[in-house]
C-alpha cells in the first residue's frame, strides 16, 4: 500500500529537496530547500547544505562563525506563514477551526471558493486524504498560480485529490452531492443558491469573511433562505504565554481579529427551518420589523400563574400551545 501524497516527505533523514526550518539562538526562523553543494550565508558565518542531507531531523549545525541552528521540517502551521503569497493567508488558528467545525473528514467532497495564497488548501487536502476530493475555485488567475506553486511545493507533487478551477464559483460549479462547501470570499451570500444545489443534505457550509458588515448579510442571508439551519458565528484569537522559572506571564503580542467564522447545515428539500426562539434586541433590524419568537414555556407558566390569580387566561394565550424548552 502506498503512502498518503506528501508523507514520506515528513520523516526520516534529510533529503535533497526537503525544506528545512533553521531555528537560530534567538529564535528566528530561516527556511531553506537543500541542494547538494550549497551554502546558508548569513552575516554571522555559513554551513554547507550537505552537512542536512541524510542527516536526522532535529540535528544541530554550526556555521564557520560559531552559530548553531536547529533544523527541523517545518510545520504545515510554519509553512503557510513563509511560503510566497499575492492574497492574505488564512493563518493556521483559522484552518484548524474550519477543518474541526466545518467536519472535513477523510474522503470527503470538499469545494473550496477563494483560494488565495493555497494555505486554506494545503489543510483542507490534508483533511481529505487522496481518496477525497477537493475542488478549489479562484477568480484572479495570479493568485490561482501562486496557490499551485504553493500547494505542489509542500506535498512534493501534484496531489491528486486537489482540482484548481479559474473562474467564479456562481458561473463554473460542476460538482454535484457535495459533502462540505468553504467559501473566503468578499460576498458569500451571492453563492447560496449554488450552495444550496451542490450540497447533500445535512451538509456543511463554512464561511470565512473579515469585517461585522460581512457577517451580518451573511448570516441574514442564510436566514432568508430557508435551505439552511441557524448559522453559528464566531472568531478565534490566539496569545501566547512567556514561561521562565516562576516568571509567568502573557506575551505583549497576540494573533488577535483576523476573521469571522460561521457555519450552517443544509437542509433536507421541502422542509422548512425551525423558527427561531430568541428574542432580537429592540432596533436590531432598524425599521424592518424584527422576526419575534413565540413565548417559551417558562414564560407560559408565569402567565398562567398569574391568570389563575386574576382569575382569567390572558387572551392572547389561550390558543397557544409551547413545549417546556426555553
Amino acid at each position: 500500500m502506498s503512502e498518503p501524497t506528501g508523507a514520506a516527505r515528513r520523516r526520516g533523514p534529510f533529503q535533497v529537496g526537503d525544506q528545512v526550518q533553521l531555528t537560530d539562538p534567538k529564535g528566528r526562523h530561516h527556511t531553506i530547500t537543500l541542494e547538494p553543494g550549497k551554502a546558508f550565508h548569513t552575516h554571522k558565518g555559513a554551513f554547507s547544505h550537505d552537512e542536512l542531507i541524510g542527516a536526522p531531523e532535529g540535528s544541530v549545525v554550526r556555521t564557520t562563525g560559531n552559530i548553531q541552528y536547529l533544523a527541523l521540517r517545518p510545520l504545515l502551521s510554519d509553512y503557510v506563514l513563509s511560503m510566497p503569497r499575492g492574497a492574505a493567508v488564512v493563518y493556521p488558528k483559522d484552518a484548524g477551526q474550519i477543518v474541526t467545525m466545518a467536519d472535513i473528514f477523510p474522503g470527503a467532497r470538499v469545494v473550496e471558493a477563494g483560494v488565495g495564497s493555497g494555505a486554506l488548501s494545503c489543510s483542507l487536502l490534508r483533511a481529505v486524504g487522496d481518496h477525497g476530493s477537493l475542488s478549489s475555485y479562484e477568480r484572479r488567475e495570479d493568485f490561482a498560480e501562486i496557490a499551485r506553486n504553493n500547494v505542489e511545493r509542500y506535498f512534493g507533487s501534484p496531489h491528486p485529490a486537489w482540482r484548481l478551477t479559474l473562474g467564479d464559483l456562481q458561473d463554473n460549479l460542476v460538482e454535484t452531492d457535495v459533502d462540505r462547501m468553504v467559501l473566503d470570499m468578499l460576498a458569500p451570500w451571492e453563492c447560496l443558491d449554488v450552495a444550496a444545489k451542490a450540497l447533500v443534505p445535512g451538509g456543511v457550509l463554512c464561511c470565512y469573511v473579515a469585517t461585522t458588515t460581512q457577517l451580518s448579510r451573511t448570516v441574514e442571508a442564510l436566514r432568508e433562505h430557508g435551505n439552511f439551519t441557524e448559522p453559528q458565528s464566531w472568531e478565534s484569537m490566539v496569545r501566547n504565554w512567556h514561561v521562565e522559572g516562576l516568571a509567568v506571564r502573557p506575551d505583549h503580542r497576540m494573533i488577535g481579529h483576523t476573521g469571522f467564522l460561521l457555519t450552517s447545515r443544509r437542509l433536507a428539500d421541502g422542509v422548512e427551518p425551525p423558527m427561531r426562539r430568541r428574542r432580537p434586541a429592540k432596533g436590531a433590524y432598524g425599521d424592518v420589523e424584527a422576526p419575534v419568537a413565540p413565548p417559551s414555556g417558562r414564560f407560559l407558566k408565569m402567565a398562567e400563574a398569574a391568570a389563575g390569580q386574576a382569575g382569567d387566561v390572558p387572551e392572547v394565550l389561550a390558543d397557544v400551545t409551547f413545549d417546556d424548552q426555553d
